[in-house]
């Protein structure tokens, strides 16, 4: 199961990730490159459990070790003590018990060192995946750099390019706009006066005639 982990993992992180964010960097690389960290980082939560599991194994395998080699110490003890009582039966029955918990400490005991080889090489793996995920999460920051830059770029030549080509129409809008609010403040103030106006003139021509 671990073997197949890794073998996923390494695959994916020293080839399909390179491969992928070439292929889709145009597109949207940020998305593809968060959901592709995603199914890393549970891949590699999957290995942190397996590597768990060892540690728990090798205390196991300790446990068993140190409890068998107890046990055969403790018969072949009494062994002695049978054989010095005259006691055939009971010391050929301890001998017995002592030869099978020998071979369980025995067996335990390689055991137990296979299962610490085998934690060291998880260990040294589930290490090299973290520099890894840490490696595509630093490519991850470079790419939402060069997006936010291209972004910003594409925004940028969008109003150079608006500028460049509408330039004078967009300012005789304007102008246009400012005469016409020219016409309608002169138009209204020309109103508000004109009968204070008429008022005045007929007041002199009245002053005139008299």
């Amino acid at each position: 199961m671990s073997t197949n982990i890794f073998t996923r993992m390494k695959e994916s992180i020293s080839a399909d990730l390179h491969n992928m964010v070439d292929q889709k960097e145009q597109k949207n690389p940020i998305a593809a490159l968060n959901q592709y960290l995603r199914q890393s980082e549970q891949e590699k939560e999957k290995v942190r459990k397996l590597v768990d599991r060892q540690y728990k194994l090798k205390d196991e395998f300790t446990r068993e070790y140190h409890k068998a080699q107890d046990l055969a110490d403790k018969r072949l003890k009494q062994a002695n003590i049978a054989e010095k009582a005259g006691e055939e039966q009971m010391r050929e029955f301890a001998i017995k018990e002592y030869e099978e918990y020998n071979v369980r400490a025995d067996r335990m005991k390689h055991s137990r060192a296979d299962a610490v080889e085998q934690l060291e090489t998880l260990e040294q793996k589930y290490e090299e995946m973290k520099h890894k995920l840490k490696d595509m999460h630093l490519r991850r920051m470079e790419l939402m750099g060069r997006e936010n830059i291209a972004h910003a770029n594409q925004q940028i030549n969008k109003v150079v390019e608006e500028a460049s080509n509408k330039p004078i129409s967009r300012f005789e809008e304007m102008e246009q706009y400012i005469e016409g609010l020219e016409y309608k403040v002169n138009s209204s103030y020309y109103r508000s006066t004109f009968d204070s106006k008429m008022a005045k003139l007929e007041k002199e021509m009245e002053d005139k005639a008299n």
